[in-house]
């Protein structure tokens, strides 16, 4: 299958854009078609064909479609050629696959649809932070980044590996996002090899072309 593949949503989207690291650090070229649920009039009618949903990314290489992040980076790790970007060790696998999880279960509605969106998104639009909502989250917020670090253990990579993996192609997006707001400080001030890792993180020369 040569054919280019081709990302669908917006490069602002943190799924996209996890997407987006998993292909650059296999080295596969793809092209990006905005579509933005947010937008007012909503999806295109044709992009039901691709995500039944509606939300985004979605993903077409040749014949294959898919439409979860999650299910798009394990098939782009498995179908190009390039590093492994999965642990062959079972125990290691599970631990990404929890990173994972926890990323989507939890960081990413707190520290990204409650911190960042009260603190930088609805300020952007116009509208005022709610505070009440923001401190409410940080405690959860602190734990998030405990977990991690206490997943990481003392390897360099989020799942414990010695090499990065989709554990941290889903992270860092959402970190990102964190490290905007000013509570970051205080939510990771405890987590030195957190730090250690984003640093280690947005140095790739992936981070630098996909993360917003």
């Amino acid at each position: 299958m040569s054919a280019q593949p081709t990302v669908y949503g917006m490069a602002f989207s943190v799924y996209v854009q996890a997407v987006r690291l998993t292909l650059a650090e296999k080295g596969v070229a793809h092209d990006l078609v905005e579509v933005n649920p947010f937008a007012p009039e909503g999806v295109p009618d044709w992009y039901g064909a691709l995500h039944p949903f509606g939300k985004m990314p979605a993903f077409a290489h040749g014949d294959v479609r898919l439409f979860e992040s999650e299910a798009i980076a394990r098939y782009v790790d498995e179908a190009f050629s390039g590093p492994a970007l999965q642990p062959a060790d079972p125990a290691a696998r599970a631990k990404m696959a929890e990173v994972i999880s926890v990323m989507r279960a939890y960081a990413y509605p707190n520290w990204v649809w409650t911190i960042f969106i009260e603190r930088v998104s609805k300020p952007r639009k116009g509208g005022l932070c709610d505070e009440a909502r923001v401190a409410k989250a940080l405690p959860e917020a602190v734990k998030i980044a405990r977990v991690l670090t206490e997943l990481m253990g003392s390897a360099p990579w989020l799942a414990g590996t010695r090499e990065p993996t989709l554990a941290d192609f889903f992270a860092a997006p959402m970190m990102n996002c964190l490290t905007g707001t000013p509570e970051c400080g205080p939510i990771v001030e405890a987590q030195p090899k957190l730090l250690a890792w984003w640093e280690r993180m947005r140095a790739r020369p992936s981070a630098a072309l996909h993360l917003i």
